[in-house]
């Protein structure tokens, strides 16, 4: 009733200290113990107090051990129940808090098809909830609810599937359910009946979380898309003195564009966790995905690119026409004919100027690879071409191919008419494509003309995708739809490009700067 209580005074060195000191570089030990002798703040060299600017994120997670200690009650409170630390650093709250959680032990994956979050929370918290509950139904996270968790969904006007008593351990057994958030009173039926609940979801490996805090973290980590594999590595004895400045062009060719910056020097570090950082619309730059241009013993420059997810993207069409003109234009390759290293190959571009400058690319996308095993894709076979195939139930005829990545060709009567939201993910995270896959779908307008809608790994749908059009174009023509050996205009979302496919593929685009600038991280 507005009236401050002291709980307890703790006049020790708790084990924060010693991660800030690592975190700010400052000795807070030696300082306290100087001080304590009679030192002065000014006269170890800090006369304006211990400020210090960080160019990190950085956040302690506690470690429970509620898996080894029998009939404990996980809802936290003031008590100590950790019996561990672990320190996340990022470039970010959300990376440092992956990082964190993860340390951790809790099991983070972007990746899974049918994840499942099951929620219960006090009345009290129902409001609360709300907020979270919508962020789990926008990851299309099935939500299972009890009591007013339920009715909070039903008032976001969404479905859930609402469970109560024992109906939870059966989904648990079958891997339904990914995480527990679960807020109760105190009463003693209602902590006797989750300390069973939250005991066998431990012993299980399925995060528990009491705090609403908490769950809100774990869904702000899970839209984010961070892995084990694109965060940064820091190391703690090198870490940064200052935040680190970027320049950057943003280039789009068809409409998809990319986040392109000059690494000759090697001092980028981490571009996985980068092409995240850049690529969000609405906190970073905004792309489809990040190009990182560097030397190359072998070719002119070279070409590694990274989806929006961190994911890596190997090759791309659009992306190397990009790259073409950010060589060209910036003085790092002054010729007209020129070869990019990429992860799949040596690729050879062809320039083309208008007022000195790069407006369009010719790129030679090399030889289809079409063998199951060189795509790669565990379907059987010399190749896949017009194939039927199940998946969940329903025949699919498709064509399946490599241009330095996996792409799948789904011929349809309208392309405007796919469900591409649905259909996408079903055939990227497919069972025979172990690196998940590029899904194009197809439409034969003439013998000179397709249209297409593609579905990207790593990107989701996207305007337009010079390999998938490559790809579209060598699918026609393997199926006797078009014949090879001509110019083939493939329309798509983001405008026209011209594909020739005889021995070899190659695409002709236009390149576009959209602006260039400078980012601090």
């Amino acid at each position: 009733e507005n009236e401050l209580y002291v709980i307890e005074v703790n006049p020790r060195a708790s084990r924060t200290i010693p991660y800030l000191s690592k975190v700010t570089g400052i000795p807070m030990v030696d300082i306290a113990t100087h001080i304590m002798l009679g030192g002065k703040l000014k006269d170890l060299g800090y006369e304006t107090g211990l400020q210090k600017t960080v160019p990190y994120v950085t956040c302690k997670v506690p470690v429970f051990s509620f898996e080894k200690i029998r009939n404990v009650n996980s809802v936290l409170g003031p008590e100590m129940k950790s019996t561990g630390e672990v320190l996340g650093v990022g470039k970010t709250l959300v990376e440092a808090l992956f990082k964190g959680l993860t340390a951790a032990g809790f099991k983070i994956d972007i990746n899974k098809e049918n994840r499942g979050v099951y929620i219960s929370v006090r009345d009290v918290d129902k409001y609360d909830a709300l907020k979270l509950a919508k962020k789990f139904l926008d990851l299309g996270i099935t939500i299972y609810a009890e009591g007013a968790a339920a009715e909070v969904v039903h008032e976001l006007g969404s479905d859930c599937v609402e469970v109560t008593g024992e109906e939870i351990y059966p989904l648990l057994e079958e891997g339904k359910i990914d995480y527990i958030v679960s807020t109760v009173s105190n009463a003693r039926t209602a902590v006797d009946k989750y300390i069973k609940l939250r005991t066998r979801a431990i012993q299980m490996g399925v995060a528990c979380m009491t705090s609403l805090d908490t769950a809100n973290a774990l869904a702000d980590i899970l839209a984010s898309r961070f892995t084990e594999s694109n965060t940064e590595l820091v190391d703690l004895n090198k870490m940064r003195k200052k935040r680190l400045k970027i320049a950057f062009s943003k280039m789009q060719s068809l409409g998809n564009d990319g986040v392109y910056i000059e690494n000759f020097d090697n001092s980028v570090n981490c571009p996985e966790s980068l092409a995240i950082l850049f690529a969000d619309r609405n906190f970073g730059i905004g792309a489809n995905g990040l190009a990182v241009i560097g030397k190359s013993d072998v070719a002119d420059a070279r070409m590694d690119i990274y989806n929006k997810d961190g994911s890596d993207g190997k090759t791309s069409g659009t992306t190397l026409v990009c790259t073409g003109k950010f060589l060209y234009d910036r003085g790092l390759v002054k010729k007209t004919d020129i070869t990019i290293e990429t992860q799949s190959g040596i690729r050879e571009l062809a320039l083309y100027l208008s007022d000195g400058l790069v407006s369009g690319v010719t790129c030679d996308m090399g030889v289809p690879a079409l063998k199951p095993e060189d795509i790669p894709s565990s379907l059987e076979g010399d190749s896949v071409i017009g194939r039927e195939v199940e998946l969940r139930g329903k025949t699919y005829k498709v064509t399946a191919l490599s241009l330095g990545n996996p792409h799948l060709v789904i011929f349809v009567d309208r392309v405007d008419d796919v469900d591409i939201l649905k259909e996408g993910p079903l055939f990227e995270y497919a069972p025979f494509f172990g690196e998940r896959t590029n899904v194009e779908f197809v439409r034969v307008v003439n013998s000179s003309t397709l249209k297409m809608r593609v579905w990207e790994r790593g990107n989701g749908e996207t305007p337009a995708s010079g390999s998938g059009a490559c790809a579209a174009v060598v699918a026609a023509t393997l199926n006797g739809f078009i014949p090879r050996g001509s110019d083939i205009t493939v329309k798509t979302r983001g405008g026209d490009v011209t594909v020739h496919y005889d021995k070899t593929v190659s695409l002709t685009s236009s390149a576009h700067l959209v602006f260039e600038g400078t980012i601090r991280i």
